[in-house]
């Protein structure tokens, strides 16, 4: 099984550091920015707050970018945020699938292991892949704090990225269990999953009869500018998370254990 792991993260370690350096340097590159725009900040902080539905979406009505907290929350967060959701989704969509689909599974399940641990190995490349992505944006990201010199509540940014991770993972697991549905690469359907639940986070901040149902999204837990202004925890985002990312990684060892595979 460890030949398999191997062999799944050498795939895919070019994706791997294209999605986390790209996302991680444009994150660096925003919060460099922020030191030489910090006197138009404060000018534009107001404007801002006053935006309506716009400044609900994106919390920019609870947090001020006049600060690096608030800049961070409202801009990086969210570009973080999509970011890892997207590469999450397109990790585990076809991590299965394109085994048939490239008709290499003909050699992978002639191996001497059974299907539970070649679909193990994969479950553990993905889970490594994205515990990678976090940590090398962490390290883009406190290079940036550094750098410009300002405050930041380190306990509210790593509470931020360990749910982001929580987010990643329960994304990547509702993936891979879709994975073992079909003999085709879906990274269309990834990413279309990663944009509909960003999408439902922001319509459900605009949205009152929305509201009461955000938890149902990723995205309710994994909210910036809610963590950073230290928002009760949303319990019921959470325990969900957990069981769709139980119930997605189940899936996919059920239904792959038990059909065919195409040839």
């Amino acid at each position: 099984m460890k030949s398999i792991i191997k062999r799944e993260i050498l795939l895919n370690t070019k994706n791997l550091l294209i999605w986390s350096i790209s996302v991680g340097l444009l994150g660096l590159t925003c919060i460099l920015l922020y030191q030489s725009m910090e006197g138009e900040m404060k000018d534009m902080a107001d404007a801002f707050s006053n935006m309506g539905a716009f400044s609900e979406a994106f919390g920019m009505s609870t947090l001020s970018i006049a600060t690096l907290k608030g800049y961070f929350a409202t801009e990086i967060g969210a570009v973080h945020g999509l970011g890892s959701a997207m590469f999450a989704a397109i990790s585990a969509i076809g991590i299965i699938s394109k085994e048939e689909d490239a008709h290499t599974g003909e050699f992978l399940f002639s191996l001497p292991l059974s299907r539970s641990r070649i679909l193990t190995a994969k479950a553990v490349c993905v889970g490594f892949m994205v515990i990678v992505f976090t940590v090398v944006c962490i390290c883009f990201y406190l290079i940036g704090f550094k750098v410009v010199g300002e405050d930041m509540p380190m306990d509210q940014f790593f509470t931020f990225m360990g749910r982001q991770l929580l987010m990643n993972a329960e994304i990547a697991g509702i993936c891979f269990g879709l994975s073992s549905l079909t003999g085709k690469n879906r990274m269309g359907l990834g990413l279309g999953i990663a944009l509909f639940f960003y999408a439902y986070d922001v319509m459900g901040r605009v949205i009152p009869d929305l509201k009461d149902y955000l938890f149902v999204g990723p995205y309710s837990y994994a909210n910036a500018a809610e963590i950073f202004t230290d928002a009760e925890t949303p319990v019921k985002g959470l325990v969900l998370a957990v069981v769709l990312l139980v119930c997605g990684v189940v899936f996919a060892f059920w239904n792959y254990n038990r059909r065919d595979l195409a040839s």
